[in-house]
Protein backbone atom coordinates (compact mmCIF):
# COMPACT_ATOMS: atom_id res chain seq x y z
CA UNK A 1 0.00 0.00 0.00
CA UNK A 2 1.06 3.56 -0.64
CA UNK A 3 0.67 6.50 1.68
CA UNK A 4 -0.58 9.75 0.15
CA UNK A 5 1.77 11.81 2.32
CA UNK A 6 5.26 12.56 1.01
CA UNK A 7 7.72 15.36 0.26
CA UNK A 8 10.50 15.43 -2.34
CA UNK A 9 13.03 18.10 -3.32
CA UNK A 10 15.95 17.59 -5.68
CA UNK A 11 18.05 19.51 -8.22
CA UNK A 12 19.24 18.13 -11.56
CA UNK A 13 22.22 19.58 -13.45
CA UNK A 14 22.49 19.66 -17.24
CA UNK A 15 24.79 21.33 -19.77
CA UNK A 16 22.27 24.09 -20.33
CA UNK A 17 21.58 24.72 -16.60
CA UNK A 18 19.92 23.41 -13.46
CA UNK A 19 16.32 22.58 -12.67
CA UNK A 20 14.77 21.72 -9.32
CA UNK A 21 11.62 19.70 -8.67
CA UNK A 22 9.67 20.10 -5.45
CA UNK A 23 6.74 17.70 -4.93
CA UNK A 24 4.39 17.73 -1.96
CA UNK A 25 1.69 15.12 -1.54
CA UNK A 26 -1.03 14.94 1.12
CA UNK A 27 -4.20 12.92 1.54
CA UNK A 28 -7.26 13.77 -0.53
CA UNK A 29 -10.39 11.92 -1.57
CA UNK A 30 -9.49 12.18 -5.26
CA UNK A 31 -6.45 13.20 -7.31
CA UNK A 32 -5.94 16.97 -7.26
CA UNK A 33 -2.92 18.37 -9.09
CA UNK A 34 -1.48 21.85 -8.69
CA UNK A 35 1.47 23.13 -10.75
CA UNK A 36 3.77 26.10 -10.35
CA UNK A 37 5.91 26.21 -13.49
CA UNK A 38 8.18 28.89 -14.98
CA UNK A 39 7.11 30.47 -18.27
CA UNK A 40 9.59 28.41 -20.29
CA UNK A 41 7.93 25.18 -19.14
CA UNK A 42 4.27 26.14 -19.32
CA UNK A 43 3.82 24.61 -22.77
CA UNK A 44 4.86 21.26 -21.27
CA UNK A 45 2.20 21.28 -18.54
CA UNK A 46 -0.13 18.82 -20.38
CA UNK A 47 2.77 16.36 -20.71
CA UNK A 48 3.75 16.87 -17.08
CA UNK A 49 0.15 16.39 -15.93
CA UNK A 50 -0.19 13.18 -17.92
CA UNK A 51 3.07 11.84 -16.52
CA UNK A 52 1.99 12.51 -12.94
CA UNK A 53 -1.42 10.86 -13.49
CA UNK A 54 0.30 7.74 -14.78
CA UNK A 55 2.21 7.49 -11.50
CA UNK A 56 -0.21 8.79 -8.85
CA UNK A 57 -3.93 8.04 -8.65
CA UNK A 58 -5.03 9.74 -5.42
CA UNK A 59 -3.98 12.64 -3.22
CA UNK A 60 -3.48 16.39 -3.35
CA UNK A 61 -0.18 16.88 -5.16
CA UNK A 62 1.61 20.24 -5.46
CA UNK A 63 4.45 20.35 -7.99
CA UNK A 64 6.85 23.25 -8.28
CA UNK A 65 9.64 23.62 -10.85
CA UNK A 66 12.53 26.11 -10.79
CA UNK A 67 14.92 26.55 -13.70
CA UNK A 68 18.26 28.34 -13.79
CA UNK A 69 20.02 28.61 -17.16
CA UNK A 70 23.74 28.97 -17.61
CA UNK A 71 24.80 32.30 -19.07
CA UNK A 72 26.73 31.61 -22.27
CA UNK A 73 26.71 32.66 -25.91
CA UNK A 74 24.57 30.31 -27.97
CA UNK A 75 22.48 30.69 -31.09
CA UNK A 76 18.82 31.43 -30.45
CA UNK A 77 15.82 29.37 -31.52
CA UNK A 78 12.06 29.87 -31.40
CA UNK A 79 9.73 27.75 -29.32
CA UNK A 80 7.54 26.79 -32.29
CA UNK A 81 4.77 25.24 -30.20
CA UNK A 82 4.31 28.44 -28.24
CA UNK A 83 4.63 30.55 -31.38
CA UNK A 84 1.89 28.58 -33.15
CA UNK A 85 -0.41 28.99 -30.15
CA UNK A 86 0.27 32.73 -30.11
CA UNK A 87 -0.36 33.00 -33.83
CA UNK A 88 -3.77 31.30 -33.59
CA UNK A 89 -4.73 33.56 -30.70
CA UNK A 90 -3.65 36.69 -32.58
CA UNK A 91 -5.64 35.62 -35.66
CA UNK A 92 -8.76 35.10 -33.55
CA UNK A 93 -8.40 38.59 -32.09
CA UNK A 94 -7.86 40.16 -35.52
CA UNK A 95 -10.86 38.31 -36.99
CA UNK A 96 -13.03 39.54 -34.13
CA UNK A 97 -11.54 43.05 -34.23
CA UNK A 98 -10.54 43.94 -37.82
CA UNK A 99 -9.36 47.35 -36.69
CA UNK A 100 -6.76 45.71 -34.41
CA UNK A 101 -3.22 46.67 -35.38
CA UNK A 102 -0.71 44.09 -36.51
CA UNK A 103 1.71 42.75 -33.91
CA UNK A 104 5.28 43.99 -34.04
CA UNK A 105 7.57 40.88 -34.27
CA UNK A 106 10.12 42.55 -32.00
CA UNK A 107 7.44 42.96 -29.32
CA UNK A 108 6.39 39.35 -29.84
CA UNK A 109 9.93 38.19 -29.07
CA UNK A 110 9.46 39.53 -25.55
CA UNK A 111 6.79 36.93 -24.86
CA UNK A 112 8.00 34.67 -21.98
CA UNK A 113 9.46 31.39 -23.20
CA UNK A 114 9.22 32.19 -26.92
CA UNK A 115 12.95 32.55 -27.47
CA UNK A 116 15.34 29.89 -26.27
CA UNK A 117 18.83 28.76 -27.15
CA UNK A 118 19.28 26.21 -29.91
CA UNK A 119 20.75 23.76 -27.42
CA UNK A 120 17.79 24.16 -25.09
CA UNK A 121 15.38 23.65 -27.97
CA UNK A 122 16.90 20.22 -28.60
CA UNK A 123 17.31 18.92 -25.05
CA UNK A 124 15.19 20.96 -22.67
CA UNK A 125 11.98 18.98 -23.06
CA UNK A 126 13.70 15.61 -22.80
CA UNK A 127 15.74 16.62 -19.75
CA UNK A 128 12.74 18.11 -17.99
CA UNK A 129 10.47 15.09 -18.48
CA UNK A 130 13.23 12.61 -17.68
CA UNK A 131 14.06 14.38 -14.41
CA UNK A 132 10.35 14.55 -13.60
CA UNK A 133 10.04 10.78 -14.01
CA UNK A 134 13.02 10.22 -11.72
CA UNK A 135 11.40 12.52 -9.17
CA UNK A 136 8.07 10.68 -9.44
CA UNK A 137 9.84 7.35 -8.96
CA UNK A 138 11.52 8.72 -5.83
CA UNK A 139 8.31 10.09 -4.33
CA UNK A 140 6.61 6.79 -5.15
CA UNK A 141 9.30 5.02 -3.12
CA UNK A 142 8.72 7.45 -0.25
CA UNK A 143 4.99 6.82 -0.37
CA UNK A 144 5.61 3.07 -0.39
CA UNK A 145 7.85 3.24 2.67
CA UNK A 146 5.26 5.31 4.49
CA UNK A 147 2.58 2.86 3.34
CA UNK A 148 4.56 -0.08 4.74
CA UNK A 149 4.76 1.67 8.10
CA UNK A 150 1.00 2.30 8.02
CA UNK A 151 0.38 -1.35 7.15
CA UNK A 152 2.23 -2.48 10.26
CA UNK A 153 0.19 -0.11 12.42
CA UNK A 154 -3.08 -1.29 10.86
CA UNK A 155 -2.14 -4.96 11.21
CA UNK A 156 -1.66 -4.42 14.95
CA UNK A 157 -5.16 -2.91 15.12
CA UNK A 158 -6.64 -5.85 13.22
CA UNK A 159 -4.97 -8.31 15.64
CA UNK A 160 -6.38 -6.37 18.57
CA UNK A 161 -9.86 -6.49 17.02
CA UNK A 162 -9.59 -10.23 16.43
CA UNK A 163 -8.79 -10.71 20.11
CA UNK A 164 -11.90 -8.76 21.07
CA UNK A 165 -14.10 -10.80 18.70
CA UNK A 166 -12.63 -14.06 19.99
CA UNK A 167 -13.25 -12.92 23.57
CA UNK A 168 -16.88 -12.13 22.76
CA UNK A 169 -17.38 -15.61 21.29
CA UNK A 170 -15.97 -17.28 24.38
CA UNK A 171 -18.24 -15.20 26.61
CA UNK A 172 -21.50 -15.95 24.77
CA UNK A 173 -22.28 -19.33 26.46
CA UNK A 174 -21.79 -17.95 29.96
CA UNK A 175 -23.81 -14.81 29.09
CA UNK A 176 -26.70 -16.94 27.84
CA UNK A 177 -26.58 -19.10 30.97
CA UNK A 178 -26.42 -16.06 33.22
CA UNK A 179 -29.44 -14.55 31.45
CA UNK A 180 -31.36 -17.80 31.81
CA UNK A 181 -30.59 -18.02 35.52
CA UNK A 182 -31.61 -14.39 36.10
CA UNK A 183 -34.88 -14.86 34.21
CA UNK A 184 -35.70 -17.99 36.17
CA UNK A 185 -35.02 -16.21 39.46
CA UNK A 186 -37.24 -13.26 38.54
CA UNK A 187 -40.13 -15.52 37.57
CA UNK A 188 -39.84 -17.47 40.83
CA UNK A 189 -39.83 -14.21 42.80
CA UNK A 190 -43.11 -13.07 41.24
CA UNK A 191 -44.99 -16.35 40.94
CA UNK A 192 -45.59 -19.37 43.12
CA UNK A 193 -44.91 -21.89 40.37
CA UNK A 194 -42.64 -22.00 37.30
CA UNK A 195 -44.13 -23.13 34.00
CA UNK A 196 -41.09 -24.81 32.45
CA UNK A 197 -42.63 -24.90 28.96
CA UNK A 198 -43.43 -21.16 29.02
CA UNK A 199 -40.05 -20.46 30.55
CA UNK A 200 -38.16 -22.22 27.74
CA UNK A 201 -40.28 -20.44 25.13
CA UNK A 202 -39.32 -17.10 26.64
CA UNK A 203 -35.64 -18.13 26.73
CA UNK A 204 -35.77 -18.97 23.01
CA UNK A 205 -37.43 -15.65 22.14
CA UNK A 206 -34.94 -13.59 24.15
CA UNK A 207 -31.99 -15.62 22.88
CA UNK A 208 -32.92 -14.77 19.30
CA UNK A 209 -33.13 -11.07 20.13
CA UNK A 210 -29.75 -10.96 21.84
CA UNK A 211 -27.89 -13.39 19.54
CA UNK A 212 -24.79 -11.70 18.10
CA UNK A 213 -23.20 -14.72 16.44
CA UNK A 214 -23.85 -13.35 12.94
CA UNK A 215 -22.38 -9.98 13.85
CA UNK A 216 -19.23 -11.60 15.21
CA UNK A 217 -18.91 -13.80 12.13
CA UNK A 218 -19.28 -10.76 9.85
CA UNK A 219 -16.67 -8.89 11.86
CA UNK A 220 -14.23 -11.73 11.26
CA UNK A 221 -15.09 -11.80 7.54
CA UNK A 222 -14.47 -8.05 7.21
CA UNK A 223 -11.17 -8.40 9.08
CA UNK A 224 -10.14 -11.19 6.68
CA UNK A 225 -10.86 -8.93 3.72
CA UNK A 226 -8.98 -6.05 5.35
CA UNK A 227 -5.89 -8.21 5.75
CA UNK A 228 -6.22 -9.39 2.15
CA UNK A 229 -6.23 -5.82 0.91
CA UNK A 230 -3.06 -5.10 2.87
CA UNK A 231 -1.18 -7.48 0.59
CA UNK A 232 -2.60 -6.11 -2.67
CA UNK A 233 -0.34 -4.28 -5.11
CA UNK A 234 -3.10 -1.82 -5.91
CA UNK A 235 -4.80 1.38 -4.77
CA UNK A 236 -6.93 0.12 -1.87
CA UNK A 237 -7.61 3.23 0.23
CA UNK A 238 -11.26 3.64 -0.79
CA UNK A 239 -12.05 -0.05 -0.32
CA UNK A 240 -10.46 -0.01 3.13
CA UNK A 241 -12.50 3.05 4.02
CA UNK A 242 -15.68 1.19 3.00
CA UNK A 243 -14.67 -1.81 5.14
CA UNK A 244 -14.25 0.48 8.14
CA UNK A 245 -17.87 1.57 7.69
CA UNK A 246 -18.99 -2.07 7.62
CA UNK A 247 -16.91 -2.98 10.67
CA UNK A 248 -18.35 -0.02 12.56
CA UNK A 249 -21.89 -1.07 11.65
CA UNK A 250 -21.36 -4.55 13.07
CA UNK A 251 -19.70 -3.18 16.21
CA UNK A 252 -22.67 -0.86 16.76
CA UNK A 253 -25.12 -3.76 16.38
CA UNK A 254 -23.08 -5.81 18.84
CA UNK A 255 -23.39 -2.98 21.35
CA UNK A 256 -27.14 -2.50 20.83
CA UNK A 257 -27.80 -6.23 21.35
CA UNK A 258 -25.58 -6.56 24.39
CA UNK A 259 -27.29 -7.59 27.61
CA UNK A 260 -24.00 -7.95 29.45
CA UNK A 261 -21.49 -5.27 30.39
CA UNK A 262 -18.64 -7.39 29.05
CA UNK A 263 -19.92 -7.50 25.46
CA UNK A 264 -20.90 -3.84 25.71
CA UNK A 265 -17.31 -3.06 26.65
CA UNK A 266 -16.06 -5.17 23.73
CA UNK A 267 -18.30 -3.16 21.39
CA UNK A 268 -16.75 0.07 22.64
CA UNK A 269 -13.20 -1.31 22.28
CA UNK A 270 -13.95 -2.37 18.72
CA UNK A 271 -15.30 1.06 17.79
CA UNK A 272 -12.23 2.76 19.26
CA UNK A 273 -9.93 0.50 17.22
CA UNK A 274 -12.00 1.04 14.07
CA UNK A 275 -11.83 4.82 14.48
CA UNK A 276 -8.06 4.61 14.95
CA UNK A 277 -7.80 2.56 11.77
CA UNK A 278 -10.04 4.96 9.87
CA UNK A 279 -7.76 7.89 10.74
CA UNK A 280 -4.73 6.04 9.37
CA UNK A 281 -6.57 4.81 6.28
CA UNK A 282 -7.32 8.42 5.29
CA UNK A 283 -3.63 8.61 4.30
CA UNK A 284 -3.66 5.48 2.10
CA UNK A 285 -3.82 5.87 -1.68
Amino acid sequence: MNSMTAFYLKSFSFEWGVLQWEIRSVNHRYLELSFKLPDSARSLEPKIREQVKNQISRGKVDIQLQIKRLEDEQSLAINTTLLNNLQRTIEQIQNALPEAVHINPVELLKWPGLVETAQEAQTFKEDLLTSLQRSLDEIEAIRQREGNALTNILMDKVKAMRKQVALAKTLLPSIRQHFSDQLRQRIIEHTDTLDESRFHQEIVIQAQKMDVTEELDRLETHLDETERLFSQQDRVGRRLDFLMQELNREANTLGSKSIDSRTAKISIELKVLIEQMREQIQNIE
